[in-house]
């Protein structure tokens, strides 16, 4: 007990200091984790010890991001993702492995240990993926979500890979005795006697087995999950809520063990399946603490369990082959994304994030090891290869984002060549700049669409709609849109920091154009103000204002009436809002800003309750 509470307060402390440092010199979550646990591992190494007491509690956290991940992905979506999970995860996981072989064979190793090498290292680490998409918005766009397909298959694929490594192991004829013992992987040797249960049945009864293991979480997610939320409503107790929660996730990840099954693939499923439920945004709320601490600490453990005496002795050779791998794997993402019409930014992330070899990869490795398809030596030089190809993860995404920015070379490679321009640039199709754009055509004015989903883009040239993809966060995209020229922009896109920053780099290029934007709220209203874009739109203003006039016609007062006292709240508001935005500082909150409270509590005063403005302003307009 004392090593574990000196091991948690260590990797807990380091964590603290570590990942803010990091994520303010903009490396991310990710990298900074790592440090810590590099810094971490040293100091145990250093007293002679190695931390290990939390390496079965950190694997929870992988478990817990999949169910998260299935709560976002309905069955129809999992099923309209379907070609790219078989097609793309499948290709990927086939040419990677073949590859990794042939690469193998070149260094003198058999073919047959080739193979079990590609199988190892084709898998890509859902953690950290998934994790670095997460944080910087990136998981629904095309780039992510094919990421995303290929991830679920790998994690599909790891089981029949383990039934083929014993296979390949000729020299062990007990080798394959030892497949359901691993199926678990790390932490999951000791499953008490359910488990020695499943490994005596024949395969005909294992096999009925885990799929009625796979047809009770389904059970369990349709008419299970939603009475028990009730009942614990009903107690109104947030900490039996999140007991609940937990319990959701510890089931089938349990019931996936037990038949030898990732048991993030069982919280998967059971995720998917309560995609629909009323209460997955409750769901949602509970487990995001534990998912982020948990992924924290297996992060931790990847850089404290880099053996740098190891990496030191063979260091040239575990960097040219981690190199190696991440070029290879890249090239081979990179060529799919050709074939499966990934384009744009998309296809550079697509490649750069999922070059990586994963958390999986630890456990085929240490299972090859096991059953000798490779000796102690080889087991050693791999695991460092997949630790330092984690390692580099970040940086590739720093990479990714750089080139994003910076580099024009890509827009010719990755993006849509925009070859005509017309006067209004709407940035953003969902469903504010579609509107607008509807708009605009039923008018007769073209219009460039700008959007970073391929499938949108696909859909609105379908429909005869003039759509390019790019990256819409790029300022320098509005550039090759036909900036120069353009009379009217419009910043349709959901997320205000890149919102803004589009305003001003259209203002600091046109001073003369006129910019429609779309607002999140009051506080980005006053940063689009200070960005001096024309036309602000808060995105729930308008029909909230109309939602005000149906409560005053209901409340008896008449129609004409009801749309005069609409139209002055609009202008009012509209001023305030502009005066606020002259005395509002980004720097400081609103409580903390005395010119800000001065002037509205002035403001406030001056308006007539009965009609929501100046009360001489409303007799001067009657």
């Amino acid at each position: 007990m004392l090593n574990f509470l000196v091991e948690a307060t260590l990797y807990l402390f380091a964590a603290v200091i570590s990942v803010p440092f990091a994520r303010r010199l903009g490396l991310g979550s990710v990298l900074g984790y790592i440090l810590a646990g590099i810094v971490v591992g040293q100091f145990f190494v250093l007293f002679g010890r190695a931390g290990t007491d939390l390496a079965f509690y950190t694997e929870f956290g992988v478990i817990i991001l999949l169910f998260v991940l299935g709560l976002e992905l309905d069955p129809k979506s999992l099923w309209e993702m379907r070609t790219k999970l078989i097609g793309l995860g499948g290709l990927q996981i086939s040419v990677t492995t073949v590859a990794v072989a042939l690469g193998a064979y070149a260094l003198g190793f058999t073919m047959a240990t080739g193979l079990a090498i590609g199988m190892a290292l084709t898998l890509s680490s859902t953690a950290m993926v998934l994790q670095t998409l997460s944080e910087k918005g990136l998981t629904r766009t095309e780039g992510g979500r094919s990421s995303l397909s290929v991830l679920l298959t790998q994690d599909i694929a790891f089981i029949p890979m383990l039934i083929l490594i014993p296979l390949i192991a000729l020299s062990d004829p007990h080798g394959a005795s030892t497949v359901a013992a691993a199926a678990g992987h790390h932490g999951q040797e000791d499953l008490t006697g359910a488990k020695e249960f499943f490994d005596g049945l024949p395969p005909w009864g294992q096999l009925g087995v885990t799929l009625g293991s796979i047809l009770t979480i389904v059970l369990v997610g349709q008419y299970v999950v939603r009475p028990m939320f009730r009942y614990v409503n009903v107690s109104g107790m947030s900490e039996i809520s999140i007991a609940a929660t937990l319990f959701i996730v510890a089931l089938p990840a349990l019931l996936m063990s037990i038949v030898g099954l990732s048991p993030a693939l069982g919280t998967f499923i059971a995720g998917v399946m309560l995609a629909n439920s009323e209460f997955r945004h409750e769901m949602e709320g509970n487990i995001a603490p534990f998912k982020g601490l948990f992924l924290g600490l297996f992060f931790i453990t990847v850089g404290a369990g880099i053996n740098f005496g190891k990496l030191f002795d063979a260091f040239w050779i575990i960097m040219s082959a981690t190199l190696g791998l991440i070029i290879m794997k890249a090239a081979v993402l990179l060529m799919l994304s050709f074939l499966f019409h990934i384009a744009g930014r998309d296809r550079l992330l697509f490649a750069l994030g999922l070059a990586q070899a994963g958390e999986f990869s630890f456990v085929l490795l240490a299972f090859m090891h096991q059953t000798t398809v490779i000796n102690s030596n080889t087991s050693d030089v791999l695991t460092l290869v997949v630790t330092m190809s984690m390692v580099f993860t970040p940086a590739l995404f720093v990479a990714y984002d750089y080139i994003s920015r910076r580099s024009q070379v890509v827009d010719s490679l990755f993006g849509d060549e925009i070859s005509i321009h017309e006067p209004v640039i709407i940035a953003g199709t969902g469903r504010f700049g579609r509107m607008v754009n509807d708009m605009c055509l039923a008018n007769g004015f073209r219009t460039t669409i700008l959007d970073s989903d391929i499938r949108t883009i696909n859909m609105m040239r379908k429909l005869g709609t003039r759509a390019f993809l790019g990256d819409t966060s790029r300022p320098e995209l509005l550039d090759a849109a036909g900036l120069a020229s353009a009379r009217i922009l419009v910043v349709a896109i959901d997320q205000p920091a890149i919102i803004t920053r589009l305003v001003h780099y259209a203002r600091s290029k046109r001073p003369d154009l006129y910019i429609v934007a779309r607002a999140r709220d009051r506080e980005h209203v006053f940063e689009l103000y200070q960005a001096r874009a024309d036309e602000i739109v808060r995105e729930t203003f308008d029909s909230s204002l109309r939602a005000g006039r149906y409560v005053l016609q209901r409340l008896g007062i008449p129609e004409e009436e009801a749309r005069f006292r609409e139209r002055g709240f609009f202008q009012f508001n509209r001023r305030v809002t502009q005066e606020l935005a002259a005395v509002w500082d980004p720097n400081l909150s609103a409580e903390e800003n005395p010119a800000y409270l001065r002037r509205l509590r002035e403001l406030n005063r001056k308006i007539d309750p009965a009609f929501g403005l100046p009360a001489e302003e409303y007799r001067s307009e009657k």
